[in-house]
């Protein structure tokens, strides 16, 4: 399996050569990036795995609300529309970009995110303020907003054609020694949640304990190949069937989406909409489980040939 990132390791240049590549077409790239990422050959004509049924996802299935809900400013006027407001994290401000943002009347402690982005680089924690590099921050957040991709690296379209802005957010307490801010990932099918994933211990942008659960909170001897275990024992939230009913309603509309939830001191927090987790070029330890979650992603008809 060909780890392309280990080799070109500056995203703008992965961007540059994509952008190269954006002649190939879709279902192409796909069959490429599924045998390079999982030494695996797609089958698109009868999938039965989890991680086919995406590839399959990302081809023939459009539906404009998807784009609405992977821009992570955007997706809000989705979760209150769903009568959910009370659990969007307050949002300090939106900017095209790196000159808007107002540092000196930001509070101590913030976090700015890309509104396209995915995975550590698009994200930035700030603890406190006086130690933060101006400059180089704007220098991260400008390689956000000037990125254009004719192609997304993937080929999910939710995230081609749109603007990358900057949102600042309220940055979320938690206990460190606690596992940090826990992250549970729903995956629902149809509006009903089937497993989760729990991650705590997240070092953002380097690794975090990942735990696969059944609906009903306990855990499986299920790894992500691709990532370290969860070592850490997690109580069942007290709150969790409300957590499980918050994602059923957000997930609702979709064939398929993964509905992340924060469980902190203020209460339940919203944190985004995925639609197509990790890219769908995951491996599973063992590799059974990708059969099983495939069996719960019941594929919609084509709305895109």
């Amino acid at each position: 399996m060909v780890e392309y990132k280990k080799v070109l390791k500056n995203k703008n240049m992965r961007i540059k050569l994509l952008n190269v590549m954006a002649f190939v077409p879709d279902r192409l790239m796909l069959l490429l990036q599924y045998r390079m990422k999982t030494g695996r050959r797609l089958d698109l004509k009868n999938p039965q795995r989890y991680s086919e049924k995406l590839q399959w996802y990302k081809l023939y299935y459009r539906d404009p609300l998807m784009k609405q809900c992977a821009d992570k400013y955007e997706v809000r006027r989705y979760i209150e529309d769903c009568g959910c407001a009370e659990i969007l994290n307050e949002v300090y401000g939106v900017y095209d970009s790196a000159d808007e943002v107002p540092f000196d009347r930001l509070p101590n402690e913030f976090v700015l995110k890309d509104t396209l982005g995915g995975g550590g680089d698009g994200v930035i924690i700030v603890r406190d303020k006086s130690r933060l590099d101006i400059e180089k921050t704007k220098k991260q957040m400008t390689e956000w907003t000037q990125r254009y991709a004719k192609k997304h690296f993937a080929r999910e379209w939710v995230y081609e054609g749109g603007k990358h802005r900057i949102i600042v957010e309220r940055y979320i307490a938690s206990e460190k020694e606690q596992g940090g801010l826990i992250d549970y990932k729903f995956f629902c099918f149809f509006g009903k949640v089937k497993y989760l994933y729990v991650i705590a211990d997240r070092e953002v942008g380097k690794k975090a304990g990942f735990g696969i659960f059944d609906a009903e909170f306990n855990k499986l001897h299920i790894l992500r190949a691709d990532e370290e275990p969860l070592l850490r024992e997690i109580p069942k939230p007290g709150n969790f069937e409300l957590m499980k009913r918050i994602a059923e309603n957000l997930s609702k509309p979709f064939p398929h989406a993964r509905i992340d939830l924060y469980n902190c001191d203020s209460g339940i927090v919203f944190g985004e909409v995925t639609f197509f987790d990790g890219s769908g070029y995951m491996t599973f330890e063992p590799d059974e489980f990708d059969y099983e979650l495939g069996k719960e992603f019941i594929l919609p008809e084509r709305s895109n040939a």
